[in-house]
């Protein structure tokens, strides 16, 4: 990246201990504007407590988060939703009942306007299901033809796609995707890989979590190496193959030189 650009979301010395255990040991982390960062690591790495941190399911111990350069402490998810962080959790965090509409607007419904959405809190479904259908068209999801059909009802790349269209909707500032192809088929994981440019396309910088190596060298811009609970280095899929991040991610070779950002 270039040194011109400053980071979307930037974490300096983060700690985060749980009791003995230390989860997140001073890391660091850096995500630029319009990119697609893969951060990677091994089983109790910390890549999930790094994640958390980011996305205020979790508060650090010590060290610093900012989002476009302001100092950031959320308390909870919500308030870094509030902050336009979107986090597409492993498990959707998709309510199976409700329909797509109920599922995109889950925590934000939108009341009436005038005296019943004032003093009744009556919700406006119409309204909720244009703009649900206007953002799942957005990213290419006319497969599904029924707005208020229950999410159950769908497969399991369909309800992925929910699941990114929410974040991609209402994320105004970063989009933190965890495992989004874990659970999925080859061709269900193309459509979601699909999702993740077309998103990006629209200028959306992303964090992608994931195992899955060949999605990370397809899709990332650069990769963010965790390991033993900080950032072991940054590369670039074009410099490394996948074999060589295997092996920085597990120890059993060397990271390239000095981590130039963590200094920064």
């Amino acid at each position: 990246m270039s040194n011109m650009q400053k980071p979307v979301l930037k974490a300096r010395g983060i700690v985060k201990r749980y009791g003995r255990v230390t989860a997140l040991d001073h890391a660091d982390f850096d995500l630029y504007p319009g990119e697609i960062l893969a951060v990677i690591g091994d089983n109790g790495a910390g890549k999930s407590s790094l994640i958390k941190a980011l996305s205020g399911a979790i508060t650090i111990d010590e060290g610093s988060i900012e989002l476009d350069g302001e100092p950031i402490g959320f308390t909870s998810p919500m308030e870094a939703r509030e902050a336009g962080i979107e986090t597409v959790y492993q498990n959707l965090a998709l309510s199976p009942a409700l329909s797509i509409a109920d599922n995109m607007f889950m925590g934000r419904e939108l009341r009436k306007k005038g005296f019943m959405g004032k003093y009744f809190g009556a919700l406006d479904h119409k309204e909720m299901q244009r703009l649900a259908r206007e953002k799942l068209s957005e990213l290419g999801l006319m497969t599904i033809q029924n707005i208020n059909q229950a999410v159950e009802t769908l497969s399991g790349g369909q309800r992925q796609g929910v699941a990114v269209a929410r974040a991609a909707a209402f994320g105004s500032r970063v989009v933190i995707m965890d495992e989004p192809t874990a659970a999925l088929g080859v061709k269900e994981s193309r459509r979601v890989l699909d999702l993740i440019a077309d998103v990006k396309a629209r200028g959306m910088p992303i964090v992608l979590i994931s195992h899955n190596m060949p999605h990370v060298f397809e899709v990332a811009d650069r990769i963010h190496v965790h390991r033993l609970g900080k950032r072991l280095c940054t590369i670039k899929p074009d410099d490394y193959s996948m074999s060589d991040a295997v092996a920085f991610m597990t120890g059993a070779k060397e990271p390239p030189g000095v981590d130039t950002e963590a200094a920064a």
